[in-house]
C-alpha cells in the first residue's frame, strides 16, 4: 500500500472552502476522485441533475483548483474533467473562525454526502455479493475521552486508513472495488451543554 503523494493532497484554504460550500460540488469531486475522469453529462446522470448545472459547478471547482479538463480525452464537443487531488483535509480552527458561514456550509455539504452514500449502500445491501455484505459495517461507540485523546484516536484511525490506501498505478487485487470510509469524531453536544449549565 502507498500513501498519497503530497502533490495529490490539499489542505483547504478560504477560497477552496467557499468553493466547496455546496453539496453538489462535494459530490462531483467525490465521483471524480473515486471513478476517474468524466464528462458533465455523465456526472449529471449519476446525480440526477441537468448537464448545464453540472457544468457550472465543475467550472467553479476548476476555478478553485480542484478539477481540470482532461485534455487527453476531450474534444470540441465534449469536455472531460478530472480531479487534481485524491485527498483533502479541513482541519484549521482559525480558518473556521474567519469563514464561519463557509465552514458550516462545507461541513453540512460533507454530512449530506455521507448521508446519501450511506442510504445508497443500505438500498443496495441485499443485492451485493456475500463477501461485501459480510464486510459491511455501520457501527458506533460511545467513549469518554479528553479532547487530546479524541484527536489522538482520530489520527490513529487515519494512519490505519492510509495503510490501506493505494496510489494511482498501484497493482490492486482483481476483486478490489471502491469503498467509502467515513470517520466521525463527534462530541456529545447535549452533554457539553448540560455540563455548562451546572
Amino acid at each position: 500500500m502507498a500513501q498519497i503523494p503530497a502533490e495529490k493532497s490539499v489542505v483547504l484554504d478560504a477560497k477552496g472552502l467557499r468553493a466547496l460550500a455546496h453539496p453538489v460540488r462535494v459530490q462531483l469531486l467525490g465521483l471524480l476522485r473515486t471513478h476517474g475522469p468524466a464528462t458533465a453529462t455523465q456526472l449529471a446522470g449519476r446525480l440526477a441533475l441537468n448537464s448545464g448545472a453540472t457544468s457550472y459547478h465543475l467550472r467553479q471547482l476548476a476555478a478553485a483548483g480542484f478539477v481540470v479538463e482532461d485534455a487527453e480525452r476531450g474534444n470540441a464537443r465534449e469536455r472531460w474533467w478530472r480531479s487534481v487531488h485524491q485527498l483533502m483535509r479541513f482541519s484549521s480552527e482559525e480558518l473556521a473562525e474567519r469563514e464561519p458561514e463557509a465552514a458550516m456550509a462545507y461541513l453540512q455539504a460533507v454530512h449530506n454526502t455521507y448521508t446519501m452514500r450511506s442510504q445508497q449502500a443500505l438500498n443496495g445491501l441485499q443485492t451485493l455479493p456475500r463477501p461485501w455484505r459480510e464486510a459491511f459495517d455501520m457501527s458506533d461507540a460511545s467513549l469518554r475521552l479528553t479532547p487530546a485523546e479524541a484527536q489522538e484516536m482520530r489520527d490513529e484511525i487515519w494512519l490505519v486508513v492510509d495503510r490501506y490506501r493505494r496510489a494511482a498505478g498501484d497493482d490492486e487485487p482483481e476483486d478490489a472495488d471502491p469503498v467509502w470510509v467515513n470517520v466521525h469524531v463527534l462530541p456529545d453536544v447535549d452533554n457539553a451543554e448540560q455540563e455548562a449549565t451546572n
